[in-house]
């Protein structure tokens, strides 16, 4: 009888599992996949560390996280900048002087300021939609070139069918500063996050290609506790309907050349173009290999973003009124079953960036293994 079954070895999992062992309790983590680490699984793909599950970068500013996760890995300075092709013109984000100066000739902050204050009255009133609310920060041409195609790609819905909430905080940037997240610690875990995983996992037995809710029964009677990071609603067998989410289909290829767009993330803003961004994985890593050698080839990762249905890989949730609402049914459910904790992404409904993932997880441990 182990103390804990833990079912995933994503982050969450495999953070609770190390808390757990620490504490000295027995822990066997099961996975469905043939492999650990969830979303976050990185493989070894001539010599590059290939993201399968689309590209994660580490960024927080919570000390605690950081202190905890870097004693599972070495993360290196890699710092997010990504380019946006609009039909052919590059631009830089997030939006910062360089993006001001190519899309309206303007070099001064002063004057950027003035453009973008013109461009802004436009919208009177509070902006009901993502479009007005977008015109009412940045301007119609940067929400044009820069904002609409991207977000009705990324969510499969017209810009004025959206809440404007979901870009309330678009950064707008008086600086020449290039920098993604406003993170005081940020990077990629040098060797990829599979070896991350497995340092958190060490001395815990994992059994993999296992599916626990086919065997609920058998697998619910070796252990005193679930730590559950799956769907919530599939835990319940959907009877109170699905939740939505929102899922990614990635077209891979490994290229036989060097460099293919000189940085890791280019999104495409245009509605034309199908995909929404092209990854080059190798410059996650500054394209050298772990003895510091140029890497050869590169391999390019398209990102298409669409509905998800039974058999994809939820991505993010769909955090509207009617599934936040179905949701907290499931809830409610979950709050009755006192030997499960469901924990994560896909356990909470709730979409979750790494270090939030990891914080969650500590408190969770936290609190279970220090009062009972």
């Amino acid at each position: 009888m182990y103390d804990y079954l833990v079912v995933g070895s994503g982050l969450y999992g495999a953070v609770f599992a190390q808390q757990a062992k620490a504490a000295g309790k027995s822990v066997l983590v099961i996975d469905k996949r043939p492999n650990i680490a969830g979303n976050v699984y990185t493989e070894k793909v001539e010599g590059i560390n290939f993201h399968k599950y689309g590209a994660h970068i580490f960024h927080t500013n919570n000390t605690k996280v950081w202190n905890y996760i870097t004693q599972f890995a070495t993360f290196n300075r890699f710092t997010n900048s990504p380019v946006a092709n609009y039909k052919g013109e590059l631009y830089s984000m997030p939006f910062n002087m360089y993006t001001f100066n190519k899309m309206w000739g303007v070099v001064t902050p002063e004057e950027a300021a003035a453009k973008i204050e013109e461009k802004k009255k436009e919208i009177t009133g509070e902006p009901q939609n993502l479009e007005e609310q977008a015109i009412s920060l940045v301007g119609r041409d940067i929400y044009e070139k820069l904002v609409k195609g991207y977000t009705e790609k990324q969510w499969g819905r017209d810009c004025k069918e959206l809440p404007a909430f979901i870009i309330k905080r678009l950064p707008v940037r008086l600086t020449f500063d290039n920098n993604y997240f406003n993170a005081l610690y940020q990077g990629i875990p040098v060797g990829g996050y599979t070896k991350m995983i497995a340092n958190l996992l060490d001395g815990i037995e994992v059994r993999l290609g296992v599916d626990y809710l086919e065997n609920k029964t058998e697998y619910d009677a070796m252990a005193e506790k679930i730590v559950y990071t799956g769907a919530i609603d599939a835990y319940f067998d959907y009877k109170l309907g699905n939740l939505e989410y929102r899922s990614v289909g990635f077209e891979n290829e490994v290229l036989d050349q060097p460099n293919f767009q000189g940085n890791a993330a280019v999104n495409y803003t245009d509605r034309e173009t199908p995909w929404t961004r092209i990854i080059e994985h190798k410059w996650f890593e500054f394209g050298k290999d772990e003895d510091g050698n140029d890497i050869p080839k590169t391999i390019i990762s398209r990102e298409y973003s669409s509905e998800w249905k039974p058999g994809d890989e939820p991505y993010y949730p769909v955090n509207d009124e009617k599934n936040s609402k179905l949701y907290s049914q499931y809830k409610e459910l979950a709050e009755k079953e006192d030997k499960v904790i469901f924990g994560g992404r896909l356990g909470e409904y709730k979409y979750y960036d790494m270090d939030a993932v990891i914080d969650a997880a500590l408190a969770m441990a936290e609190k279970e293994l220090t009062i009972k």
